[in-house]
């Protein structure tokens, strides 16, 4: 089985660059985070063309995440039980199905902005939500993973330069110890093979140079149980999906599966 996620940075410019991905990578799964539309606005039926189902959380904000599966798609849920709000507002930020024998969660963790301003609080009480929904999830006995963009940097070899975010989101204490509380749950990080650099990237900003310099972060990322990890045959970035015209900020992660 292929599992990949991808945030595309709003898939209605993107489609047809997430089509051409999906029919040549052609994964069984695919996550996908900052859709940018509403539920009702997302292109399911180009999707479906392709032999996929849909499922689809979007309110017309700056999130929205999805699912799409060739194996089965069940069992979904549209958002975290008990999960804050920002400025009185739900976020579609989260959708969990079940596809072929797999539990999936899609996530797109709120940025946080910069740790002075409300929305950090907001990301810190977003991922204890999160811990919450994976605490209930990870003790089925079925591969479960949540994957997504975490906008949470793991370690500082993850950011290009560590220097360079000393007073930045993404790599504080309190986001790095949330992370931490998600992985005493019995996950584990499925690190990507790396296929160009020795410590591979996931995002760059749009700045000139920034992508080809590789001057980037690892904040996309998969966290699986025992029984998902254990079945991982391969894991790596796709960098090609950030080149070229038009692409998304993000480049997918594909995990191939022996199930």
């Amino acid at each position: 089985m292929r599992i990949a996620t991808w945030n595309v940075n709003s898939i209605v410019p993107r489609l047809p660059r997430v089509l051409d991905w999906l029919e040549k990578t052609a994964p069984d799964v695919l996550c996908l985070q900052e859709l940018k539309n509403t539920t009702e606005a997302f292109p399911a039926a180009e999707i479906e063309a392709l032999g996929y189902e849909v499922a689809a959380y979007g309110l017309g904000r700056w999130n929205g995440v999805g699912i799409v599966s060739r194996v089965g798609l069940s069992e979904v849920v549209r958002g975290l039980p008990g999960e804050p709000q920002f400025d009185g507002a739900a976020e579609a930020r989260a959708i969990g199905a079940t596809c072929g024998g797999v539990r999936v969660w899609s996530v797109y963790v709120p940025n946080g902005r910069e740790p002075a301003n409300p929305h950090y609080q907001y990301k810190l009480e977003w991922l204890e939500a999160l811990r919450s929904l994976v605490a209930s999830e990870v003790a089925a006995d079925r591969p479960f993973a949540v994957l997504g963009d975490f906008n949470v940097a793991p370690t500082d070899a993850d950011v290009w330069d560590i220097t360079l975010f000393a007073e930045s989101t993404h790599v504080t204490k309190p986001e790095r110890e949330a992370l931490a509380r998600l992985r005493d749950l019995g996950l584990s990080d499925v690190f990507p093979r790396p296929l160009k650099y020795d410590h591979p990237f996931t995002y760059w900003d749009y700045r000139a140079g920034n992508f080809p310099n590789n001057k980037g972060m690892r904040i996309d990322l998969v966290y699986g149980n025992a029984a998902f990890t254990g079945a991982v045959k391969d894991s790596y970035v796709d960098r090609e999906a950030r080149k070229g015209k038009g692409p998304s900020d993000h480049a997918p992660i594909v995990v191939d599966l022996d199930l």
